[in-house]
């Protein structure tokens, strides 16, 4: 087994991915420390933790997202390294900058790694300069309305206006009409402030019928990278992901290397370490263009675990001590298909509402090439005050048809009395013809 430097590993995250990294730090011998919100005071990360440290207070804001009160838990544990899971302060350089002077190894990319791709501006640019695909746009940020309604006689409708520090779907605004646009440009500038502390947004050719196709990536500190194919993240409610599966039904051979290929070209210009997934939205087969980048983790990454059998986690882990790859693009061969399915506790009949409250019963799938990340049990009480989702079911099968066929089964097993989950839902969409041909 490899010798890691660090002898205990601070985990700034909660829920299930704080799991999934504890579990893969005592896997390797190192020590895990967890840090918990009041609310998250029976939180099966603290439980598993071999060290926990409280913050005080309740939301996001006052602990998870609060960088003086994560670096003194730093110093109070003791802890060599930080991995940031993924949201929260994952792709927050000035935390890593923050991690960096504590003495502590921040395990991800380098705080100019990530001011340059978390930038959609600037990260656009970065592409350009080294002749990737981008969507058609604007070259920088548009700080005024007159320049918007500049690009727009070039440009056309539709488009869409997205903050240039924004991800995940926040502060987006779809402009059909040039009515539309000194409002939508108001709001869009208004969320980024609120959101992201950027007020800065860039416009794009919004792409009516797209695919949202992301490849993962894995570099090293010694100028390695390589690729672990793609994922298919198209289900989407409002820019929030669903449904994920990998490979794609969208992509032949030939694109889908050509596409892995340009995914580590834009990694390694961008000085990049660690994991990250470069995401593409696709036109048709043909026309594929750079959206962004994520310097992190991805809910999602467990599809890629399951066809490639490398766990990403522990990949991390081991770039961050200083090691070199332990894979080749050769010895890369993903093989079937794997589905996640991401079980948020919402009402999907009632608009998705969020519904908090304590688990009385848990039954969770079972059986051959299964499995389920979560951190929930039964008598477990969820907490309103961080994101709904409570579990992913993730399975793979040797073609889509029989991966479909074994999450059917999984949900079906799938049991959480107390509160309302999207389970049903998503059984709907596996028997939604549409989606089990592959052209949605």
């Amino acid at each position: 087994m490899e010798s890691l430097p660090f002898k205990s590993v601070l985990v700034a995250n909660r829920g299930e991915i704080a799991v999934r990294i504890i579990r893969t730090l005592r896997e390797l011998g190192v020590k895990s420390v967890a840090i918990y919100a009041d609310s998250d005071a029976d939180s099966l990360h603290r439980q598993l933790a071999d060290f926990a440290v409280r913050l005080p207070g309740l939301t996001s804001a006052e602990t998870y997202l609060n960088i003086p009160v994560l670096i003194d838990a730093i110093k109070i544990s003791g802890a060599d390294a930080v991995h940031p899971g993924y949201g929260f302060l994952s792709e927050n350089a000035d935390f890593v900058d923050a991690v960096t002077k504590s003495g502590a190894k921040f395990i991800g990319p380098s705080a100019k790694a990530m001011r340059i791709l978390g930038d959609k501006v600037a990260a656009k640019a970065l592409m350009k300069e080294h002749k990737i695909p981008t969507t058609p746009g604007s070259d920088g940020a548009l700080t005024t309305l007159k320049e918007l309604e500049t690009l727009v006689d070039t440009m056309g409708f539709p488009l869409i206006l997205k903050a240039a520090a924004g991800g995940g779907g926040r502060g987006m605004q779809i402009v059909r009409s040039r009515e539309e646009l000194a409002s939508a440009f108001e709001t869009c500038a208004r969320e980024a402030e609120q959101y992201f502390g950027n007020p800065m947004v860039f416009a794009e050719r919004f792409i009516q019928n797209p695919r949202h196709i992301e490849v993962q990536v894995l570099c090293d500190s010694h100028g390695n990278g390589v690729h672990l194919s793609e994922r298919d993240c198209s289900i989407q409610r409002r820019h929030q992901k669903l449904i994920e599966e990998a490979p794609s039904t969208f992509l032949s051979e030939n694109k889908r290397a050509e596409l892995g290929a340009i995914a580590v070209k834009a990694a390694l210009k961008a000085g990049y370490e660690g994991v990250g997934t470069v995401e593409f939205i696709c036109e048709n087969p043909n026309d594929i263009y750079f959206m962004e980048m994520n310097t992190r983790i991805q809910v999602e990454h467990t599809v890629t675990e399951e066809i490639t059998r490398v766990d990403l986690v522990r990949e991390q882990l081991l770039v961050a001590a200083g090691l070199p790859l332990s894979h080749s693009q050769e010895t890369l061969a993903p093989q079937g298909w794997a589905f996640e399915c991401r079980i948020n506790a919402e009402n999907a009949s009632e608009g998705f509402r969020p519904g908090p409250g304590r688990i009385t019963k848990l039954r969770l799938p079972q059986g051959h090439f299964i499995r389920v990340d979560t951190h929930i049990y039964e008598g477990y009480e969820i907490p309103s005050y961080f994101d709904s989702m409570i579990a992913k079911v993730i399975v793979w099968g040797k073609s889509r048809d029989e991966a479909i066929e074994r999450m059917k089964r999984a949900l079906g097993e799938l049991v959480i009395d107390g509160i309302p989950t999207t389970t049903n839902f998503h059984e709907a969409v596996l028997d939604h013809k549409e989606f089990r041909s592959g052209e949605f």
